[in-house]
C-alpha cells in the first residue's frame, strides 16, 4: 500500500536515494594500464576515463544518495579474484571488488568536490591508512620485553603518548604542525599532526588523528629506529617557528639551531642546499619536561 499522490515509479527514486554506492578509483595511467588487459574493461584513455568517473559522480550525486570513492589496486584485484576463485575479467567481478573496498579499503565521501581536489585527498587518506596499519603491526607483534617482561608495544605507545603531550604543552600557543619520520624496513613511515596551542594537550593527544600521529612515533620507539619529528609553529604578527629532535633509543634529543637549519634547507633527494624560506626562524629543538618513563633504554 502507498501514500496517495505517489507513483511505482516515484517511489523507486525515492528508494533509490537510500542506496549508498561506493565507486573505485584507478587513480594513475600504472593502475590503469594494468586494467586494460582484461578483455570487458571498456576504456583505452585514462584521461577520458577519469572525466566518464567525475560525469558518473556528479550524476550520482544528484541523485540524493551517499557516495564513497576508494582506490581501486589492480594487483590487490587480481589477488582477491585468485583468493576467491572469482574470474577477474567481468563487470560483476569489478563490482564485487569495490563492494569489498568500501568494507576494508581508504575511502573519502563524494561531496561534489573535482577530481583534482578528491584524488589527493583520497591518495593521503591510502597512504595514512596504510602507515597506521603498519605501525600498528610493529606494535602487535613487538614482543615482551626481556628484562622486565612488558609488552614493548603497548609501553612504547604510552611513552609515546606521553612524549607528544609534553611536547605540546612546551610548544606554546599557537597553530602547530608536527611532522614525524621513521625508517621501516624499506620504506618510511610518516605522520603528520596539526595541533591547537590553545586546546589542553591532553584533549589533542586523545584525537584519531594524534593516534596515528602516536602509533608512527611508537613504533619508531619499539624498533629503537633512528628517526626525527619537526615541529612548525604559527602565530599572529610573529614569524613561523621550526624545531626539531632526533629519536634515539626512544628518546627525542633537541637539535641544535644549525641541525634544524640544515634540515630544513638541504634537498633531501638531492643533497644540494635549499633557499631559506623567508619569514621563518630556525630554532633549536627545546627539552621536554622529565616524564615517569624516562628510563625507556633501562628497560627496553
Amino acid at each position: 500500500m502507498t501514500r496517495t499522490g505517489t507513483t511505482p515509479t516515484n517511489l523507486r527514486r525515492a528508494l533509490r536515494r537510500e542506496v549508498s554506492s561506493t565507486v573505485g578509483l584507478l587513480a594513475d595511467e600504472q593502475d590503469f594500464a594494468a586494467m586494460r588487459r582484461y578483455r570487458t574493461f571498456p576504456f583505452t584513455d585514462h584521461t577520458a576515463y577519469l572525466r566518464e568517473v567525475e560525469a558518473l559522480l556528479r550524476a550520482l550525486a544528484r541523485q540524493g544518495g551517499h557516495t564513497t570513492v576508494t582506490l581501486f589496486d589492480p594487483e590487490e584485484y587480481a589477488a582477491w579474484c585468485a583468493e576467491t576463485a572469482t574470474d577477474p575479467d567481468l563487470p560483476a567481478s569489478r563490482s564485487r571488488f569495490t563492494a569489498h573496498l568500501a568494507a576494508t579499503g581508504a575511502r573519502v565521501t563524494y561531496t561534489g568536490q573535482p577530481l583534482t581536489t578528491l584524488l589527493p585527498e583520497l591518495v593521503d587518506t591510502a597512504v595514512r591508512q596504510a602507515t597506521w596499519e603498519y605501525a600498528t603491526t610493529v606494535l602487535a607483534t613487538a614482543g615482551d620485553c626481556a628484562t622486565c617482561g612488558k609488552d614493548i608495544g603497548k609501553a612504547a605507545y604510552e611513552r609515546a603518548a606521553h612524549l607528544l603531550v609534553r611536547l605540546l604543552e612546551a610548544a606554546g600557543p599557537g597553530i602547530h604542525h608536527l611532522v614525524c619520520s621513521v625508517p621501516a624496513a624499506d620504506d618510511q613511515l610518516l605522520a603528520v599532526l596539526h595541533a591547537d596551542g590553545t586546546a589542553p594537550p591532553e584533549d589533542t593527544a586523545a584525537t584519531e588523528p594524534a593516534a596515528e600521529f602516536t602509533a608512527v612515533l611508537a613504533a619508531g620507539i619499539a624498533l629503537a629506529a633512528p628517526g626525527g619529528l619537526v615541529l612548525r609553529t604559527t602565530a599572529p604578527d610573529t614569524p613561523d617557528r621550526l624545531h626539531g629532535w632526533r629519536l634515539t633509543d626512544g628518546t627525542l634529543t633537541p637539535l641544535t639551531e644549525a641541525e634544524v637549519f640544515s634540515a630544513y634547507c638541504t634537498d633531501a633527494r638531492t643533497g644540494e642546499p635549499l633557499s631559506p624560506e623567508p619569514g621563518v626562524e630556525y630554532r633549536a629543538g627545546f627539552p621536554l619536561a622529565p616524564g615517569p618513563d624516562d628510563d625507556w633504554t633501562t628497560h627496553h
